[in-house]
């Protein structure tokens, strides 16, 4: 209900494995069983090994995008289209270690980049800026080649570092513990939205 009522387009949803991550979160049950009390987008971030093993069983649970890890799979174009094959939206995320390069050959095929701005696995992590250089690059392949994905940024995103976010090239911010510790989290969605947009 907070997400819904706060002016949110999307429910991010982290599963972790304790593999891929260290941390175990949960699985395409838990996203089926809160599926029915929302409209909005369910946004799957699958932090796992080998996520191909899975696609459909996240699909099924009714998730509107799904985004897998460049790292976590030498088949990532196979996931990714998995996903679109079934009738979600593609993702591909890279941490921060990883260059843009990695996942050029997948771009062309991508409806989101989410670019780590934490090593994932955690919440409440330090919000890395060195990171946004690759918001930047994909930013501008996205311009001189025409793909048509979005960029999503996810961790440490707050009011003090949204709008350069937006500056470089972001589309969609992912906003975990600054959220959800705000009481009027309607005031915060639309400070980051203001923040972001001035």
């Amino acid at each position: 209900d907070d997400i819904a009522s706060s002016g949110a387009d999307y429910v991010h949803l982290d599963v972790m494995d304790g593999s891929f991550v260290p941390e175990i979160t949960f699985g395409a049950k838990f996203i089926k069983d809160i599926r029915p009390h929302t409209d909005l987008v369910f946004d799957v971030h699958l932090m796992i090994d080998r996520p191909e093993r899975c696609i459909q069983s996240f699909l099924d649970a009714g998730a509107g995008i799904i985004t897998v890890h460049a790292e976590s799979t030498p088949h990532a174009w196979r996931a990714m289209m998995m996903a679109r094959e079934g009738g979600a939206e593609a993702g591909i995320a890279i941490n921060p270690g990883t260059p843009v390069s990695a996942i050029e050959p997948l771009l062309d095929i991508a409806d989101y980049v989410l670019v780590m701005t934490v090593n994932p696995g955690w919440g409440g992590q330090r919000f890395i800026p060195e990171c946004l250089k690759k918001v930047e690059i994909l930013n501008a392949l996205r311009e001189n080649s025409g793909y048509s994905y979005l960029i999503e940024v996810d961790g440490g995103l707050s009011l003090q570092n949204v709008r350069l976010a937006y500056q470089k090239g972001a589309d969609v911010i992912v906003s975990g513990s600054s959220f959800f510790k705000e009481d009027d989290k309607s005031l915060f969605i639309q400070r980051m939205t203001e923040e972001a947009l001035s």
